[in-house]
C-alpha cells in the first residue's frame, strides 16, 4: 500500500508540474511544446523560440510580428547587407550606392528622416550573411534590410531576419531556392517576409539554354558550379530546359570558390566533348576558368558563357574573357534610368559598375512606400509601424520602378524580368559597353514560364 501511495503522489506531482509549466509558472515564465522533431519554447516576454531537429534556432514574437515605435523627430532605420569587400565587392558596392541615392531622393518618410543604420558586409558567403543579419536585428528599430548581394548569403540571412519579424528584400539574389520554382511550389529556403526585385534564375537558366540551343546551334554543353546556392541553382535551371530542347549535358561538374587550378576539371570537360562551357560563378574562380581554358587541349574552339555574377567591370576587362557570352538582367532604357545614372556618376565619379543597382534602388523605394502604408501617426509625429502590415503592404503593392512594374507573388518574387544575352567582343572596353551589346532578349512569356 505504501508503494502504491508513493506512486500516486509522484503522478500527482508530475501532473501539477505540467499544469504549472503550461500556465507559465516556471522560474523563467517559459512553456515548451514539441511537434514532431521540432521544439518551441514561449518565453514570458511572448517570444517563441523554435529549435528544429537539425539544431537550427529561430525566434519570433508569439502573437503577430510586433511594432516599431519611431518617436517624433527620430529617423526611420533601414539597413544594407551587401558584399562590399573582396572579389565580389563591385556587386555589393553598386547596390549600396543605389540605396544611398534612393535615400537622398526620398529624403524623408512621413516627416521622419531615413537613416542607413547598418552597412554590413555579407562577403558573398553563408557566414557573412549569418553574421551581418544577426548584427542588424540586434537593433530593434531597423524596419527592413536591403540585401543580400549573393544567394549564398541570402539563405541564412532570410531565416534570421524574417524570424525576427523584419523584412529582407534583395536586388540581386536570384537562386530559386529562396522563393519558388515558379510553378506554385515553395522552395526549401523560402521564408515569409523575404522579397526580391531581381529575377528568379528559373527564368535566366531557361533563357541561356534557349540561346545556346537555338541561336548558337550547340548541343553538347558542360556546366560548372562552385557549390553556392546561386551557381548550383542557375546551372540546374539551365540544364533541365536545355535537355528538354534536345541538347545534352555532357558533364555537370563543380569547383570550389577559392580554387585556382582548374586544369583537371577543364581536361575532363574537353574529354567529354563540350562545345560550350556554362559557368555562372563569381570571381576569382571565373578568372581562372577563362584563362586556363585557353591552355587545355581540346578546348580551342569551345565557347565560354557566364552569367550576371561575372558581368562586372573587373571581369569583362580581362583579355581572356574576349568573345565570352553572358546572360543577365536587361538594362533599363527609360529616361528615369538615364536620370538615375547621371546622379550615380555625379555622386561616385563613375558609371554603375555592375548589373543590379537599379534593382536595389527599386527595392529601397518599395520599402519606403510600404512604410507609408503600414505606419500610423498619433498626431504628434510619433509613428507606429506594424510589422505585419508592413510585410503585407510589400506583398500586395504594384511599384513602377526603374526595372519596370514590380508586383510580388506569394513567394516574394516581385520582378517581371527580361533576360539579355550579351557578348564581350574585341571592341568592348568596359562593363557599360558589354551590357549594351545585346544579342537577344527573352521575357518570361517567351520562355513559357
Amino acid at each position: 500500500m505504501k508503494m502504491k501511495r508513493g506512486l500516486k503522489l509522484l503522478a500527482l506531482v508530475g501532473v501539477l508540474s505540467l499544469v504549472i509549466a503550461a500556465c507559465g509558472g516556471g522560474e523563467g515564465g517559459e512553456t515548451t511544446t514539441t511537434a514532431g522533431e521540432a521544439e518551441t519554447t514561449t518565453s514570458a516576454a511572448g517570444e517563441e523560440t523554435t529549435t528544429s531537429a537539425a539544431g537550427e534556432t529561430t525566434t519570433a514574437p508569439a502573437e503577430g510580428l510586433g511594432t516599431i515605435e519611431v518617436a517624433a523627430g527620430d529617423p526611420i532605420k533601414i539597413a544594407s547587407l551587401q558584399s562590399i569587400s573582396g572579389e565580389t565587392a563591385s556587386l555589393g558596392t553598386d547596390q549600396v550606392r543605389a540605396i544611398e541615392i534612393a535615400i537622398t531622393d526620398k529624403a524623408e518618410v512621413l516627416g521622419h528622416p531615413i537613416e542607413l543604420a547598418f552597412n554590413e558586409d555579407d562577403g558573398c558567403s553563408s557566414e557573412g550573411g549569418q553574421t551581418g543579419s544577426t548584427r542588424i536585428i540586434a537593433d530593434p528599430q531597423v524596419v527592413a534590410v536591403i540585401g543580400t548581394s549573393c544567394s549564398g548569403a541570402g539563405v541564412p540571412a532570410s531565416n534570421v531576419i524574417t524570424s525576427a519579424g523584419r523584412v529582407l528584400i534583395s536586388g540581386s539574389n536570384t537562386s530559386p531556392v529562396l522563393t519558388s520554382d515558379l510553378a506554385g511550389n515553395a522552395s526549401a529556403e523560402y521564408h515569409d517576409g523575404y522579397f526580391r526585385t531581381a529575377h528568379n534564375d528559373a527564368i535566366q537558366g531557361a533563357a541561356a539554354a534557349k540561346f545556346v540551343f537555338e541561336e548558337l546551334g550547340l548541343t553538347q554543353v558542360a556546366t560548372i558550379n562552385d557549390g553556392d546556392p546561386y551557381t548550383q541553382g542557375l546551372t540546374g535551371a539551365f540544364e533541365a530546359p536545355f535537355e528538354e530542347l534536345g541538347g545534352t549535358i555532357v558533364i555537370s561538374t563543380a569547383v570550389t570558390a577559392d580554387q585556382t587550378d582548374m586544369r583537371s576539371v577543364l581536361t575532363e570537360v574537353a574529354a567529354a566533348g563540350a562545345e560550350l562551357i556554362f559557368f555562372p560563378i563569381f570571381q576569382p574562380a571565373g578568372d581562372f576558368i577563362a584563362e586556363q581554358a585557353l591552355e587545355v587541349a581540346g578546348l580551342e574552339e569551345t565557347v565560354l558563357m557566364g552569367a550576371d555574377g561575372l558581368l562586372s567591370d573587373t571581369y569583362v576587362t580581362l583579355p581572356q574573357t574576349e568573345d565570352m557570352y553572358f546572360s543577365g538582367p536587361q538594362t533599363p532604357t527609360t529616361d528615369a534610368y538615364a536620370e538615375f545614372v547621371t546622379k550615380y556618376t555625379e555622386a561616385y565619379g563613375e558609371a554603375p559598375i555592375q548589373s543590379f543597382h537599379a534593382h536595389s534602388y527599386d527595392a529601397t523605394n518599395m520599402v519606403f512606400t510600404a512604410i507609408e502604408e503600414a505606419a500610423t501617426d498619433d498626431g504628434s509625429g510619433n509613428l507606429t509601424i506594424d510589422l505585419q502590415a508592413f510585410r503585407d503592404a510589400l506583398g500586395s503593392m504594384t511599384h513602377e520602378g526603374l526595372t519596370g512594374s514590380l508586383s510580388c507573388d506569394d513567394f516574394g518574387d516581385c520582378a517581371s524580368p527580361n533576360i539579355d544575352i550579351v557578348q564581350n567582343t574585341a571592341d568592348q572596353a568596359d562593363i557599360e559597353a558589354v551590357r549594351g551589346n545585346v544579342l537577344i532578349s527573352y521575357s518570361r512569356e517567351d520562355l513559357g514560364l
